[in-house]
């Protein structure tokens, strides 16, 4: 498979602070892919490098096809309307609106409507409309469904998998990790300037071993365990509960989560 984006030695600093320290990833052509970490891990500095927003201090990044960029906020002008918007983006860009694309995100219902009118479902469906205004073979998602409602993320899902079907490579920034975990075929965790992790989700579980936890409720509290061994931790446990005299109602055992497993990646755990 080729690479959409290819990251190599990519180093960034502020003053004597070194951000981004010999960063080396790449995204392939068609996937998913999520950059993940933690506040002051970096991942804002390298999206906006790869975008073209910031200048970098040495390394390569390599882009091969056209970016469109959905930013989570936008400056529009307060009464400027949604197909008016659409058409602006599309003159500055040298190229004509696609209808089916606007009739998709539901643009034409919103033609006249002001932008300070709009919803913020509404105004994700825009941005991601100006984002597609130049046909980009790359999208980048910046929180794409923050500030939405189930319905509204469960929309804006069906269309980000529409475009990945369409063979556009998406780059998703995004803090929610059950939507990482529904949407990416790949994701990478940065750690103090460089990549700590990079796979499936599947494979992030294996890389940190099994990790459950055990949940005990008794009829006055409830207490949740971290375990990498059910057996030996449960049997334990109910013998310190059996000990104190107090009557276990209920017991869960689950696999540990998506964030979990990030986390501890990402603090270097």
């Amino acid at each position: 498979m080729n690479d959409a984006i290819n990251i190599c030695n990519l180093t960034k600093s502020y003053g004597t602070h070194a951000v981004l320290k010999g960063l080396n990833f790449c995204v392939r052509q068609g996937e998913i892919f999520a950059l993940l970490g933690i506040n002051g891990a970096g991942k804002t500095t390298t999206l906006e490098c790869i975008e073209g927003l910031r200048k970098y201090d040495s390394g390569s990044i390599t882009i091969n096809g056209i970016m469109g960029i959905q930013l989570q906020s936008a400056s529009l002008p307060k009464y400027i309307r949604a197909l008016e918007a659409v058409k602006l983006f599309a003159k500055w860009n040298k190229t004509s609106p696609d209808r089916a694309t606007l009739d998709a995100l539901g643009i034409y219902e919103l033609s006249e409507k002001p932008y300070y009118q709009l919803s913020t479902g509404q105004k994700r469906r825009l941005h991601l409309a100006l984002a597609l205004t130049r046909n980009p073979d790359i999208l980048f998602l910046d929180e794409p469904t923050a500030g939405l409602d189930v319905e509204g993320q469960i929309s804006l899902h069906e269309q980000i998998r529409q475009l990945k079907a369409m063979g556009k490579t998406i780059i998703l920034a995004s803090h929610d990790m059950a939507e990482v975990e529904k949407l990416c075929d790949r994701i990478a965790v940065l750690s103090g300037g460089k990549i700590a992790f990079i796979g499936t989700v599947d494979e992030l579980g294996e890389t940190i071993g099994k990790h459950y936890n055990i949940t005990i409720q008794t009829e006055n509290r409830t207490e949740t365990y971290e375990s990498e061994n059910i057996g030996t931790s449960l049997l334990s446990l109910l013998m310190q509960y059996k000990e104190k005299g107090e009557t276990i109602t209920d017991i869960k055992i689950d696999r540990g989560s998506l964030e979990q497993h990030f986390i501890k990646i990402a603090k270097g755990e």
